[in-house]
C-alpha cells in the first residue's frame, strides 16, 4: 500500500469506455486508487512491472495476450500477486481456467458497484472471491466429462466450418480418428450434432470463435 493506505489497483480492459467506468467507480470510493490502465495483455505486463500495484482488475478477454495468460505472467513474476478477473462471460470452463491461471476472484461485468467494490476489497486483502453466480457456473463444470486437448482442437477446427476430411489434413490425423474424435465430444458434451457441441463449446467458454 501506498502511505496513506490506500490499495493501489491497476485496471485493465479493452474496451474504453468499460475501462473509463471501473476507473471512475474505483476512483470514488475511499481506500481504494487506480495507478495505471491497460488495454492489452502485454501492457498490463509492463505496467505491473512498473508499479507493482496491490491488486489487478483485469478482463478476461484481451487482444493479444489474454487476460490469462497476462495473469500468469504476472504470477511468475510476483507469486502474491492479487488478480480480479473482471468477465462479461460465465461460462464454466472460462471460469475455472481463470481461477487454475491464479485469479483469486472472477466478477461478472453485469454485476453493480455494491458487488464489485466488496470483491475489490475482499481480493485486496488476499481474500478469494467467488459470487453465488459464479461458484454456480463453476459447479455445473463437474456434471461434465473433460474434454481432452485433442478434442479442444477437432472442435475449434469444427467451429470453423471445416468438414472430417479438412479437419483430419489440419491435424495430422486420419479421418476415422477425427470421427471417432467427434462422437466422444458429441457425448462429453451431450449434443446431438455438431452445431450443437460447437454451440455448447462457446457458451461453456471451452472455445471461441476466431
Amino acid at each position: 500500500m501506498i502511505p496513506n493506505g490506500e490499495v493501489r489497483i491497476l485496471v485493465a480492459d479493452d474496451h474504453f469506455i468499460v475501462r473509463m467506468g471501473l476507473i471512475a467507480l474505483i476512483n470514488t470510493e475511499p481506500g481504494l486508487r487506480v495507478v495505471g490502465e491497460a488495454d492489452d495483455g502485454e501492457r498490463v505486463i509492463a505496467l505491473f512491472e512498473q508499479l507493482r500495484p496491490e491488486l489487478v482488475l483485469m478482463d478476461v478477454r484481451m487482444p493479444g495476450k489474454s487476460g490469462h495468460d497476462a495473469m500468469r505472467h504476472i504470477r511468475r513474476l510476483a507469486p502474491d500477486a492479487r488478480v480480479l478477473m473482471l468477465s462479461a462471460f460465465d461460462g464454466d470452463e472460462e471460469i475455472h481456467n481463470a481461477l487454475q491461471a491464479g485469479a483469486q476472484g472472477y466478477v461478472l461485468k453485469s454485476a453493480t458497484d455494491k458487488e464489485l467494490i466488496p470483491a475489490i476489497h475482499a481480493v485486496a486483502a488476499g481474500r478469494r472471491w467467488i459470487p453465488h453466480d459464479v461458484a454456480s457456473r463453476l459447479k455445473s463444470r463437474q456434471l461434465y466429462e473433460q474434454l481432452t486437448p485433442r478434442e479442444i482442437e477437432v472442435l475449434n477446427a469444427l467451429a470453423t466450418g471445416l468438414a472430417n476430411k479438412e479437419i483430419a489434413d489440419r491435424l495430422g490425423i486420419s479421418e476415422y480418428t477425427t470421427k471417432d474424435h467427434l462422437k466422444s465430444i458429441l457425448a462429453k458434451l451431450r449434443a446431438a450434432d455438431r452445431t450443437q457441441a460447437v454451440t455448447a463449446a462457446l457458451q461453456r467458454g471451452i472455445i471461441r470463435l476466431p
